[in-house]
């Protein structure tokens, strides 16, 4: 049998090294639980980075993905497929907007928007050719193409992957009067999570987004919002910006809009905005395939028969609560919606997920200093109870310590 360090050995051989993941090997899971190759159980804390909102091999995915599996798997968009055309009006029946794009990684739903954004603005609001600005928040993660580094302010991000993309303005998340006074004639958009996932779970002030509806409203300048990590029920509502009752002109999504099963993604928008593209404009050879559209569909149906955003709402409040019961001075602050939660630490972040791990309970360190924890939305309160007890023995324990037991 393959043990842990034989596969740790193997992927560090021949795996470009662009990631540091904790040193477990995965091979089966199911509901909010998973195995490693060892035998070992463990509560999965972090879903893919919100992608396994449904948990690990929902019954009725894996059904829909099987049965199209006997079917038919790709045909491109040269050809129509009997699936596309009910993922897309499944889609737009749940958000609310009157087109869907459907694209693979959430990183291509981004440019989706970006171009989608920029042709708005040229052939709609009358932009000058070339002269078109997207507005973007500080510390924002949007995905990793050059573009999308380009808007953001990591270092680490654009490191050594210049020349970058220009057109993007930065102002401080958060901020109205900045997303304002940064505004020209030449702004076409500007694209915001309603809560920063990768920059530590950082949470807006209260009325935020209502703020950047009114001031894009009154610019014509389009609300993107990038609902890829916060959407589809992660926070207690089915979208982020549902909380201030704010309709965005457009939204990104992609992770949980498969289950976990398949890289699914898809921009959805108004006909004004989805408009601009003509045949050519755009496409993606996979996007919208047949299978990926029947996991995307089924996937969208168990979140709504499932009732998974009020589920996390409710578990999400109670399990925040808790947390913030723990007493530690290593702990500077609990914050989050639903049960995309973040802890944030005095110090590294990293050796309490260590610890965690060795506990059976796999979370991750999110910008160095703080501690994801957003299970999959059907785990049970039981399953996060036994979690807690683990988790208040960590984090208040000191860091050496913790990553030894």
């Amino acid at each position: 049998m393959t043990t842990t360090r034989q596969y740790l050995d193997e992927v560090n051989k021949y795996s470009a090294r662009n990631y540091k993941p904790l040193p477990v090997v995965i091979e089966k899971g199911e509901g909010a639980w998973v195995w490693d190759v060892d035998g070992k159980k463990y509560l999965d804390c972090l879903s893919a980075y919100s992608a396994l909102n449904q948990g690990h091999r929902h019954p009725a995915i894996v059904k829909a993905a099987k049965d199209q599996l006997d079917k038919v798997t790709l045909t491109s968009r040269a050809f129509h497929n009997d699936q596309m055309g009910p993922f897309v009006h499944a889609l737009c029946t749940l958000t609310g907007f009157a087109k869907a794009l459907p694209m693979n990684s959430g990183a291509e739903a981004v440019e989706t928007a970006l171009k989608a954004a920029r042709k708005w603005g040229y052939k709609v609001k009358g932009i000058p050719d070339g002269k078109a600005e997207i507005i973007a928040a500080a510390d924002n993660f949007h995905g990793r193409t050059i573009a999308i580094i380009s808007m953001s302010t990591d270092a680490q991000y654009k490191d050594g992957f210049a020349p970058l993309t220009p057109g993007f303005v930065i102002v401080k998340y958060g901020d109205a009067a900045a997303l304002e006074r940064a505004i020209t004639p030449n702004t076409a958009a500007f694209i915001v999570e309603p809560i920063q996932g990768e920059a530590g779970v950082v949470m807006p002030p209260a009325g935020y987004l209502k703020q950047v509806r009114e001031i894009c409203t009154k610019h014509k300048v389009l609300f993107i919002a990038d609902e890829i990590q916060t959407g589809l029920g992660r926070t207690g509502k089915m979208f982020a910006c549902d909380w201030e009752d704010v309709k965005p002109d457009a939204m990104t999504l992609g992770k949980a809009l498969s289950g976990g099963f398949y890289p699914v993604s898809a921009f959805v928008a108004s006909e004004a905005v989805m408009g601009v593209f003509n045949p050519g404009d755009h496409g993606s050879t996979f996007g919208g395939n047949p299978l990926g559209a029947a996991i995307g569909t089924a996937s969208l149906k168990v979140l709504t028969d499932e009732k998974l955003a009020d589920r996390a709402n409710e578990l999400g409040n109670w399990f925040m609560a808790e947390l913030k019961k723990i007493e530690s001075p290593n702990i500077k602050d609990v914050r989050g919606r639903g049960l995309l939660i973040g802890v944030e630490m005095s110090g590294a972040a990293r050796p309490y997920c260590e610890a965690l791990m060795e506990r059976g309970i796999l979370a991750k360190e999110t910008h160095d200093h703080v501690v994801r924890f957003a299970p999959p939305l059907v785990v049970s309160k039981q399953d996060l109870e036994w979690a807690l007890g683990h988790i208040a023995e960590v984090l208040a324990g000191a860091p050496a310590l913790a990553a030894a037991h």
